[in-house]
């Protein structure tokens, strides 16, 4: 949760009513709040709280990109309820993906056995100097608790989409504009790499002359297959690869039509 300067408030936690948002302190004060904005793409949301900046308890931002396996990490949360709970643990992996709600892959994530339980998802991972390193957002177990399996968004995503979320209540996505196909749909068509379904007209995938399905003639368009030197397989793959390319950067898409193979190069865009 950030405060409107940015930083980092740890001392409180959500409570959502019908229609309203709060903020309730540890103190027990509890402060009206909006939502700024949110990016399901990240599992990330900004929330501004009405309240005087003396209230507000900064910790330092760190980096994540510097984290090596192995060394100290501290969850803190409210585990079933019980606030301001520490849990301990080490870097168990970096460089994780995790799937969102929104069928997007969260990239970068850090995996950590420090126990995270229902309760924990929006509270700090920290380093051993007390900087913020992730943002608690899941685990893997059958039980539904910890199992010594846990994941944060990495402060260097947070870092990037958070100030853009701020200024324009959501981040900025890159596309090209298309809409494609679920890789299960092209295992089911027996097609490698990512069909297009449609193209959304003026988008920079219309300009260079890219087709999706022919509904008419039940025929495939043009199939994306590589991306800037490296092969695309799903969707994820795709907005992976347009997002490390950056807005306003050229990306050299390889595309298949009628089993032809041709490199385009198209412009990323912000496709909100």
């Amino acid at each position: 949760m950030w405060d409107q300067a940015g930083h980092v408030i740890t001392n409180s936690h959500v409570v959502e009513g019908a229609s309203r948002v709060f903020v309730r302190f540890d103190s027990g004060e509890t402060v009206p709040a909006h939502i700024v904005g949110a990016s399901p793409d990240h599992d990330l949301a900004v929330l501004k709280v009405e309240v005087t900046a003396n209230k507000l308890l900064p910790i330092p931002v760190g980096r994540s990109n510097a984290l090596r396996i192995g060394q100290a990490v501290f969850a803190i949360g409210n585990p079933f309820g019980l606030s301001r709970t520490l849990t301990t643990g080490i870097v168990s992996a970096l460089g994780r993906t995790l799937p969102a709600k929104t069928g997007r892959e969260i990239q970068g994530v850090i995996q950590t056995d420090a126990a995270i339980n229902p309760g924990n998802s929006g509270g700090p991972l920290l380093d051993s100097s007390g900087r913020l390193i992730g943002v608690n957002t899941a685990i893997i177990s059958e039980t539904g608790t910890s199992a010594g399996i846990g994941f944060a968004v990495p402060v260097d995503t947070v870092n990037r989409i958070v100030p853009q979320i701020i200024t324009r209540g959501r981040p900025q996505r890159p596309g090209i504009g298309v809409s494609v196909a679920a890789e299960e749909t092209a295992a089911a068509w027996g097609v490698e790499g990512v069909p297009i379904i449609s193209i959304l007209p003026g988008s920079p995938a219309a300009q260079v002359g890219l087709e999706g399905i022919d509904m008419r003639a039940q025929r495939l368009g043009d199939i994306i297959v590589a991306v800037n030197g490296k092969e695309v397989l799903t969707a994820s793959d795709l907005s992976d690869a347009l997002e490390e390319t950056g807005i306003g950067n050229v990306a050299e898409v390889v595309v298949e039509r009628n089993g032809e193979r041709r490199s385009v190069s198209i412009e990323v865009a912000d496709i909100g």
